[in-house]
């Protein structure tokens, strides 16, 4: 699955020669301008990690990072600063940045920072992986990618398999269709698509069908949720 990159800065120049870069080095970009913008991207919990900018527009890059650690999103982060004594950088690693980088930055220093992040992610996620998703009587062996409710085993294509996890690992909360489409088919979220509602269908079908209480719910204007409870 492609790896998402946040890039929050207001620099037109720099923001396009990291997100050009990062494009180059096979990675999905998005950006934001401002510390609002970014904000908004950020708390929807998709990227796998953010290069902000210190000083931004409407909201200071510190800011939003540690409006973002407040919702309980871990999203790894760098800040990029020309603000680059030791009490600058320790703010920085303070309001809840993982790295700390001084402008001006040569783009293979920050390529090697992000991969840092994002293996030691990897192996943090390795140490705790779950292999098991239980939602109600519905259960998801991620190792196997078999899924199974009260003991019938349930055939899923791969898309359909991807989707379940997602909404699994989210059980309980309202996932909108930007959020799956960005996650599931790594692509920015047409208006018209209907592709996610085809999707959620077909699964609702095979994982709801012939059981007495509904697992996968419409949550109307927002998104879809799975949940054992109505």
């Amino acid at each position: 699955m492609t790896r998402k990159i946040l890039i929050i800065e207001d620099d037109a120049a720099t923001s396009s020669y990291i997100a050009k870069g990062l494009a180059e080095a096979g990675f999905a970009v998005e950006t934001a301008a401002d510390g609002r913008d970014g904000l908004f991207l950020a708390s929807e919990g998709i990227f796998d990690a953010m290069v902000v900018d210190r000083m931004l527009p409407g909201l200071d890059g510190l800011a939003a990072i540690g409006a973002v650690r407040a919702a309980g999103i871990r999203t790894p982060a760098i800040v990029l600063s020309a603000l680059g004594t030791v009490e600058d950088r320790i703010a920085g690693l303070r309001a809840g940045a993982d790295d700390y980088l001084t402008k001006p930055f040569a783009f293979a220093e920050l390529l090697a920072r992000v991969e840092a992040l994002l293996r030691r992610e990897e192996r943090a996620a390795a140490g705790t992986q779950v292999t098991r998703l239980v939602v109600g009587d519905l259960e998801i062996d991620l190792l196997g990618r078999t899924v199974a409710r009260q003991g019938r085993a349930i055939p899923l294509g791969a898309r359909e398999f991807n989707l379940l996890e997602y909404l699994a690992r989210n059980a309980g909360q309202v996932v909108t269709r930007t959020m799956m489409i960005e996650k599931i088919w790594n692509y920015h979220f047409d208006p018209g698509s209907n592709v996610v509602d085809v999707h959620i269908g077909r699964l609702r079908r095979k994982i709801d069908e012939g059981f007495a209480t509904p697992i996968l719910h419409t949550v109307r204007g927002a998104g879809y949720k799975l949940s054992a409870e109505g």
